[in-house]
C-alpha cells in the first residue's frame, strides 16, 4: 500500500558540476511520500583511463531505500570491473554489470529482511557516443534540435514481451501490475519476485536485465539529456519536458534552478511520488538571451496583474481561497505560458503574490495541493488507462 504524508516535503537536494565539456544539474525532492527512496550518481571524469568519460544514473526505489542507495553506490563499479567493459565491449559490460550487482546484492537485502527494489537508468557519455542502460520505468530522454529524438522504454507489466515472461514464470498481470502488486516488470532487488525454480535470472517474474541503447553523439544538434524517475514522467510527456527545459535554458544557465523548476512544476501538476532529475547539458544547448528573459518577466507581471484583479473582485467573499484563484486563472487565456509547463510552472509566482495579498488565507495554499485543478487531468488519464486494461483482459 502506498503511504503518503498529509502535505508534501518540498525541501530539495541539489548538486551541479562540469567536466568533459558537459554541465549537469541535479534536483530531488521527497514530495508526498512518507520516505525518500530515490538515489542518483553523477560523475564527470571516470577512473582507470576513462577521464574523458562521464556517468550519470537515477534510481527509483520502492518498498524501501536499501536497493536504490546500494545501486547508486555500486552499479558503476559493477559495470566497469567486468571483463567485457575492460575489453571495450561496453554494451555487454553494462548488461553483465546489472546482473552481477543484482546477484551480489541479494545477501545484503536478505540480511536486512528488506523487500525493496529499484528501477535504474544510467548513461555513459564517451567522447563520441552515448551508452544508455534502462531497467524499469525511470527514463532517459535526449533532446536534439529542440525536440526529443530518443527515449528509453518503460518496462511495464502490460508490455507484451514482459507479460509473456511474467506468465511463463507462473505469475499474472492484474491492474497493470505484477501479481496485482508491483508496477514495474524489471528492477534491481525485489527478490520475492525472483525465486521461481528452474527459471533463469532474466526469466523471473521481475527481471534485472537492462535494455541497452547506443547512439553516436551529434555535436551540432544534441542539446541536453534528461534522466528522471517516474515521479517526473507521470505528469509530463517527453515532449512537454523537453519543451519546458528548452524554454528555461533561454532564461538561465543555472541547471540547478531549472531542475528545481521541473520538480516544482511536476508537484503542482499532481505528482505524488518522489522526484529526481539529472539534466546534462551539451555544448549545442540554447543559451540565455535578453528577449526570452524579458518575455518571462512580462509574463510574471501579467500574472500579477490578473491576480490583483481577481483578489479585488473577490473582496468581501469570505469563502475565496487559493484553490478558487487557481481555478479562475486556469479559465483565463494567458499567453506565453512556459511551453510544456503551463500555469503550474508559474505556481511559485502565484503563491508568493497570494500570500502577500491574502495573508489570512495562506492555509488554503496547502489545502489546494491536496485537490487542485492541475491534478484532474492526471486522475482522468489514470482512469482511462485502467479502463483500457480491463477491456483488454476481458
Amino acid at each position: 500500500m502506498d503511504a503518503f504524508s498529509d502535505s508534501p516535503h518540498t525541501d530539495k537536494y541539489n548538486e551541479h558540476g562540469e567536466g568533459n565539456n558537459l554541465h549537469y544539474g541535479v534536483a530531488s525532492m521527497q514530495g508526498w511520500r512518507m520516505e525518500m527512496e530515490d538515489a542518483h550518481s553523477a560523475i564527470t571524469g571516470l577512473e582507470n583511463n576513462l577521464s574523458d568519460w562521464s556517468y550519470f544514473a537515477v534510481f527509483d526505489g520502492h518498498a524501501g531505500a536499501i536497493v536504490s542507495a546500494h545501486s547508486a553506490d555500486n552499479l558503476l563499479d559493477s559495470i566497469i570491473r567486468t571483463d567485457e567493459f575492460k575489453n571495450n565491449d561496453i554494451i555487454n559490460g553494462i548488461h553483465k554489470g546489472f546482473l552481477n550487482l543484482d546477484n551480489e546484492m541479494r545477501d545484503l537485502v536478505e540480511y536486512h529482511c528488506d523487500r525493496s527494489g529499484s528501477t535504474a537508468v544510467c548513461t555513459f557519455i564517451s567522447p563520441d557516443k552515448l551508452f544508455i542502460g534502462n531497467c524499469g520505468d525511470s527514463r532517459a530522454v535526449l533532446c536534439s534540435s529542440g525536440r526529443p529524438v530518443f527515449s528509453t522504454r518503460d518496462h511495464k507489466p502490460i508490455l507484451p514481451a514482459e507479460k509473456e515472461r511474467i506468465q511463463a514464470a507462473g505469475g499474472s498481470v492484474m491492474v497493470q501490475r505484477v501479481n496485482g502488486s508491483l508496477a514495474v516488470s524489471r528492477a534491481l532487488g525485489d527478490y520475492e519476485y525472483k525465486n521461481v525454480y528452474g527459471r533463469g535470472q532474466c526469466e523471473q517474474l521481475v527481471s534485472p536485465e537492462p535494455e541497452i541503447f547506443i547512439r553516436d553523439r551529434d555535436f551540432n544538434n544534441d542539446e541536453f539529456l534528461i534522466l528522471a524517475c517516474d515521479g517526473i514522467w507521470d505528469v509530463m510527456t517527453n515532449e512537454d519536458l523537453c519543451d519546458f527545459i528548452y524554454s528555461r535554458l533561454l532564461i538561465t544557465d543555472d541547471l540547478e534552478v531549472i531542475a528545481n523548476q521541473v520538480i516544482d512544476t511536476c508537484l503542482y501538476k499532481g505528482s505524488r511520488d518522489n522526484m529526481s532529475i539529472i539534466l546534462v547539458k551539451f555544448p549545442a544547448a540554447p543559451k540565455p538571451n535578453l528577449e526570452a528573459q524579458s518575455e518571462d518577466a512580462e509574463l510574471d507581471m501579467d500574472i500579477e496583474r490578473r491576480i490583483k484583479e481577481i483578489v479585488e473582485e473577490q473582496e468581501g467573499n469570505d469563502d475565496f481561497n487559493y484553490f478558487q484563484l487557481l481555478q479562475l486563472l486556469v479559465e483565463q487565456d494567458i499567453p506565453s505560458l512556459p511551453p510544456g509547463g503551463g500555469l503550474p510552472a508559474k505556481q511559485t509566482v502565484i503563491e508568493k503574490l497570494f500570500r502577500e495579498l491574502c495573508p489570512s488565507k495562506a492555509k488554503s495554499i496547502k489545502d489546494s495541493l491536496v485537490i487542485n485543478p492541475f491534478k484532474i487531468e492526471v486522475f482522468n488519464a489514470f482512469v482511462a488507462e485502467l479502463i483500457d486494461e480491463l477491456k483488454r483482459n476481458k
